[in-house]
């Protein structure tokens, strides 16, 4: 298809502009863009984010499958996560995306909508989803058409220090019944029993899918299935009067304590500097977080899900794998995202880094040989699957913009430069011009 007719000339100028048309990924082999080899062999280019441990398993993979289609080349690409987003849309401006790459889940309907990702749904016969759960397969779903396939599941859950717990004698409160309450008083005996050396907690109050259970467990929709937004002010209101309420009884740390710019690894973490003695992750990190923070984390659900209107966790997934619609080998695209879904082999290699297989046959196989915090995250999301929650869709069109809109709100309030009310209503403002536009 035209690549400007699906993306549309103006937006294309806007995504060039934004990330830098020269922009490119540091590579661990080609440039984006399959092609065909001086050998005959045909290139598929893969990208995706993440650190250089999942870069080792994911190449081993790979490997697996080039033995296995001799005529195919696999090259691949990976970063961190912060910068990905936006030169993944300067290469799809330019014209020259990579066959096969990881998308946000709140990317997914920009790129779909626009046309410039593969439909799967009419290629059962090359690329096998039946054993997939019908959450699982909805991640990628947008109506009836299939944009990506879950590279692994998971959720988010809180992770609390039990060496630091232990050292100031506060018992952890059960973490499949927890209150929000609780979970505040909790934080706040730590900080009290350690003479303010530890923080009890802090968790990111712009990180949508912390805020997205929170509504949940409301009552609310925070996306509806439709694309758009519908929180309610009150229940945003609300999120950053808790977080407002921690930090005043101390069981957050005081303002400007935490730097948004530190980092994002588990090492860089405040968790591991054992200033504070719990967070909100996403389960499918324990196994980096527990290795950090010395070995004694637990790992509880989120707080409120037994006394809220309904749950709020649901399933996840940290990325989906989407192939590009211009890719000029749809087949062996398929062909290795079919392996990399499908292969009991290939999943072994990359165990839980990308979270749970979403093959729930491939991950029944491989948890006896994952390591012993992969297999706690597993059994975390296993046991979840089996409960009535939730399901999890696409984020809508515009999505991507609301963590830097939470990010600037929730800091005028850490900072006392704006109420919670004044938040909540200018977040629901600004959140639907973002989305609903």
């Amino acid at each position: 298809m035209d690549h400007d007719a699906g993306l549309g000339r103006r937006r294309l100028l806007q995504l060039a502009g934004l990330a830098g048309a020269a922009t490119v990924l540091p590579a661990c082999g080609r440039g984006f863009g399959g092609g065909e080899d001086d050998d005959g062999r045909i290139t598929l280019s893969v990208a995706w984010w993440g650190d250089a441990q999942r870069a080792q398993l994911t190449q081993q993979a790979f490997d697996l499958f080039e033995k296995a289609n001799s005529g195919v080349r696999v090259t691949t690409e990976y970063q961190d996560s912060s910068p990905y987003k936006d030169k993944l849309a300067a290469r799809f401006a330019a014209g020259d995306p990579p066959d096969l790459m990881a998308m946000r889940f709140d990317s997914l309907r920009e790129y779909a909508d626009r046309g410039t990702l593969l439909d799967l749904a009419p290629h059962a016969d090359a690329l096998d989803l039946t054993a997939l759960t019908p959450a699982s397969a909805a991640l990628g779903q947008v109506g009836q058409q299939t944009f990506g396939v879950p590279s692994g599941l998971n959720t988010i859950g809180f992770v609390v220090d039990k060496t630091l717990t232990d050292q100031y004698g506060v018992t952890i409160p059960d973490g499949d019944t927890w209150s929000w309450d609780e979970y505040g008083a909790f934080a706040q005996a730590i900080t009290t029993a350690s003479g303010g050396k530890v923080y009890g907690s802090n968790f990111e109050p712009w990180t949508v899918a912390n805020l997205l259970v929170f509504a949940r467990q409301r009552g609310e929709d925070f996306f509806t299935t439709d694309g758009r937004l519908g929180a309610t002010a009150a229940t945003v209101t609300s999120w950053f009067q808790l977080t407002r309420d921690l930090r005043t009884r101390k069981a957050f740390p005081p303002a400007g304590f935490i730097d948004q710019n530190n980092g994002a690894s588990a090492a860089q973490s405040y968790l591991a500097k054992k200033s504070i003695a719990s967070q909100i992750i996403p389960t499918n990190n324990l196994i980096s977080y527990n290795a950090a923070c010395g070995g004694d984390l637990q790992l509880l659900r989120i707080p409120g899900e037994t006394q809220g209107e309904r749950r709020g966790a649901s399933v996840d997934t940290p990325a989906l794998w989407s192939i590009a619609a211009t890719s000029k080998h749809p087949k062996e695209a398929l062909a290795l995202l079919n392996f990399v879904i499908n292969d009991q082999a290939a999943a072994k290699l990359a165990g839980a880094t990308r979270g749970v297989p979403a093959n729930k046959t491939v991950a029944a196989a491989i948890q006896p040989s994952l390591e012993p915090d992969n297999q706690r995250s597993s059994e975390f999301l296993t046991a979840l699957q089996g409960e009535k929650i939730p399901a999890s869709y696409p984020y809508p069109v515009g999505a991507s913009k609301l963590t830097d809109i939470l990010k600037t709100i929730s800091t005028e309030v850490e900072f006392g430069r704006s109420t919670p009310a004044e938040a909540g209503t200018r977040f629901i403002t600004e959140a639907r011009k973002a989305v609903d536009a």
